[in-house]
């Protein structure tokens, strides 16, 4: 569900657990999600890792049950001020529990899902009360019917976000839920901060700055080092 780790729980034996989350039908979700280590890269960003849960393929539930009849398992589902470690007891997100429904989930579309994505989960999520729901279609649209799709709860129903075309290539949508641009880049998935434009932090980010880093304090030691033989040479003249 998420590679923070979480102290395990001595689980009663009347307490119901979510069933594990289902197989998953394509690649999809390692291809433009978790190979890209976005869930890590989310996690950083949003902060408050105590009370935001950011985790993949779990079951979303209303109230505990141990059938997976009518159970969503979205692709990512990120929420706030909630209780973690309940996450992990339950083994998914059961809504009585948090107090609230997730703040937002995003299905990432296939040729097997990507009809369901953009109809029946779609209704399902909004049943839910999910204060957002997006879609992320690899194919240019041809799974979900469209590149990048997004909805937000109005009132008990979902009203589409406006999505803008950046370039030939290029779409992005606002997440007023979690504060960030969403962004369909030449098949790609990616997240910017609106106020600098900027992609969060990666880890190839991170790498070059850690190289940066420790190249300036390379120099500076050679400078050091040079310093400290001009004035020993000074000192035998």
């Amino acid at each position: 569900m998420s590679t923070r780790p979480v102290a395990a729980a001595k689980i009663p034996k009347d307490f119901v657990q979510l069933p594990d989350p289902p197989q998953p039908e394509d690649m999809n979700n390692w291809t433009y999600f978790n190979s890209l280590g976005n869930g890590a890269h989310l996690v950083s960003y949003l902060g408050n890792e105590d009370t935001t849960i950011v985790t993949s393929e779990a079951y979303v539930s209303r109230e505990p049950t141990g059938s997976r009849l009518g159970l969503m398992a979205p692709d990512l589902l990120v929420a706030f001020n909630v209780d973690w470690p309940a996450c992990v007891a339950r083994n998914g997100y059961v809504i009585s529990d948090q107090g609230k429904p997730p703040d937002f989930v995003l299905e990432i579309g296939s040729v097997s899902t990507g009809r369901r994505d953009a109809n029946e989960k779609r209704r399902g999520y909004a049943e839910l009360g999910v204060l957002e729901y997006w879609r992320f279609d690899p194919s240019g649209g041809e799974y979900q019917g469209a590149p990048l799709a997004g909805d937000r709860l109005v009132e008990g129903a979902y009203k589409p976000i406006a999505i803008a075309q950046l370039d030939a290539d290029v779409y992005q949508g606002y997440s007023t839920a979690l504060n960030l641009h969403l962004r369909w880049e030449r098949g790609q998935l990616g997240w910017y901060d609106p106020a600098t434009g900027e992609h969060i932090p990666t880890f190839d980010d991170e790498r070059a700055a850690r190289l940066a880093a420790e190249a300036r304090a390379a120099e500076a030691e050679a400078r050091v080092q040079e310093l400290e033989a001009e004035l020993e040479r000074r000192r035998e003249s």
